[in-house]
């Protein structure tokens, strides 16, 4: 693909990637209450954007910072995290994600985020302790940690802040 080819088509994905963002955005931060209605929303735009993103990747791989751009990578790896209802496409993903990160295409924290997810997913337990579930007495906390101890060495390792210092962190 010549270079000017591969940039308009960097672009074109980099707007599809933010129109998409946008709408998963918009499910999810909706102060309305979670009705069958909504849930159906949500679904049916995670189910649309998994679909799209995969297209994506069969035609152009993992659609990282080279392609397009910083911010439309973070929505790619975005997507992949919604992508819940697809574990083997998830796991794809984060295959995909890594292999980008070596290359310095990707976010090794967002490879972080989607590596707690497709663990979960899987049964194991999370390695980073990004992903959070309701505590007993309200608030949140961190689902199940891989070696907690060690937790704020693996963030430390990618750029990460201790865990203590998460927002949702009780």
């Amino acid at each position: 693909m010549s270079e000017q080819r591969s940039h308009d088509v960097g672009a074109v994905l980099a707007r599809e990637l933010e129109r998409r963002v946008e709408r998963d955005q918009e499910v999810r931060t909706d102060d309305a209450p979670l009705t069958e209605d909504r849930l159906a929303t949500w679904a049916a735009v995670d189910h649309g954007n998994t679909a799209w993103l995969k297209g994506i990747i069969e035609r152009h791989g993992w659609p990282g910072r080279a392609l397009v751009g910083d911010t439309a990578a973070e929505h790619a790896w975005l997507l992949a995290q919604h992508a819940d209802h697809d574990p083997a496409f998830q796991q794809r993903c984060l295959d995909l994600l890594a292999e980008a990160v070596v290359q310095g295409d990707a976010s090794p924290i967002n490879l972080a985020y989607l590596t707690d997810r497709v663990r979960l997913a899987s049964g194991q337990r999370q390695l980073y302790g990004t992903q959070y579930e309701p505590a007993p007495g309200g608030g949140w906390q961190p689902r199940p940690i891989q070696d907690p101890d060690l937790v704020n060495e693996r963030r430390s390792a990618i750029g990460m802040h201790p865990i203590e210092d998460d927002e949702l962190y009780a």
